[in-house]
């Protein structure tokens, strides 16, 4: 959606899609298992590259409860990269071995925001 709350038809972030486990959502975003890697990821609900630092705060607040869930305390860094939709704000929640494993990793399904994770 942009700011005005429209949705971009062509943007997959806009689309919110439930396929795979979600661990969070509220006015401001959205952190689900990320499609691609399998980590999770947390999306900005308005189409755009610029959110506010209270946005952005919490986003990576919400992230790295994510992160804690699925990895342990400390056990994840930050990506906020944006590599394959670089005009909608996201960011990854990487363990140290994401990369090498991301395509052995099973993926989630969707089963209610906050459920139990439940792989395919």
């Amino acid at each position: 959606m942009t700011a005005n709350g429209a949705v971009e038809p062509d943007c997959e972030l806009c689309e919110a899609a439930r396929y795979t486990h979600w661990y969070h959502e509220d006015d401001v975003c959205w952190v689900a298992d990320c499609e691609v890697c399998s980590v999770p990821m947390v999306v900005w609900r308005p189409h755009g590259i610029d959110p506010s630092d209270e946005d952005i705060a919490h986003m990576l607040r919400v992230l790295g409860a994510a992160g804690d869930l699925r990895f342990g305390p400390g056990g994840w860094s930050i990506d906020r990269r944006m590599r394959q939709i670089p005009d909608h704000f996201h960011a990854h929640c990487r363990d140290p071995h994401w990369h090498a494993e991301r395509a052995r990793r099973p993926m989630t399904r969707y089963t209610g925001v906050g459920s139990e994770r439940v792989e395919r």
